[in-house]
């Protein structure tokens, strides 16, 4: 199986969750600017709608979208990560989780890495600050998202989490969140990841 990532990308969580499963994955770097992977290929030609992650399996085929993805990894991590059983109320709080971290946290962060105006900033910085509240808040009495086992949504909220620092918000008021990020990045996984693509430990 094949990861294309961008360093830092929400195609993070991918690479954290196979690394924590133990499933085996070739990385390959995608220039997000020039839509050139490593290897000089036209990414348009792997995915055309031109950003990660992208995951390439081993019959050749090809699955996009971070939420479709995660989903694909965690049904192949042999348990390895808490993974609720299809059809289980359970399952259906793991999709709820994904839903709101993709929608209301993900995409918010758009004026920060698109050269948004300060007033689109603002709104934005509002915005995040009130999702990461509530979080915070859902993380009152556990350890990660859907109790005390990790699933692939605490990889995605962990990447979010890299975003927010990145982008200098203040997440000082939030004690569970921030006790949540520091127990992800001494996880082995994270931290190979993160070696994997270049990028600081978190800290």
């Amino acid at each position: 199986m094949k990861l294309y990532y961008s360093p830092g990308a929400c195609s993070l969580a991918a690479h954290i969750v196979a690394d924590e499963a133990d499933l085996r994955l070739q990385l390959e770097k995608v220039d997000l600017k020039s839509h050139k992977t490593e290897n000089g290929q036209d990414y348009y030609t792997v995915n055309p709608k031109g950003y990660v992650p992208t995951i390439q399996l081993d019959d050749g085929s090809t699955l996009t979208e971070n939420v479709a993805v995660l989903n694909y990894l965690a049904d192949h991590t042999g348990h390895k990560l808490y993974t609720p059983e299809a059809g289980s109320m359970e399952h259906y709080r793991l999709e709820e989780w994904l839903g709101f971290i993709t929608t209301e946290l993900h995409k918010s962060f758009a004026p920060f890495f698109q050269n948004g105006s300060e007033l689109e900033k603002r709104r934005a910085r509002e915005k995040i600050l009130k999702c990461f509240a509530y979080v915070n808040h859902a993380l009152k009495n556990d350890c990660f998202l859907m109790g005390n086992r990790m699933t692939v949504a605490d990889a995605y909220l962990f990447v979010m989490l890299t975003w927010a620092k990145k982008s200098e918000l203040n997440l000082s008021g939030f004690s569970n969140l921030n006790a949540f990020f520091q127990r992800m990045s001494e996880r082995a996984s994270v931290r190979r990841a993160l070696k994997e693509e270049g990028l600081p430990l978190a800290a």
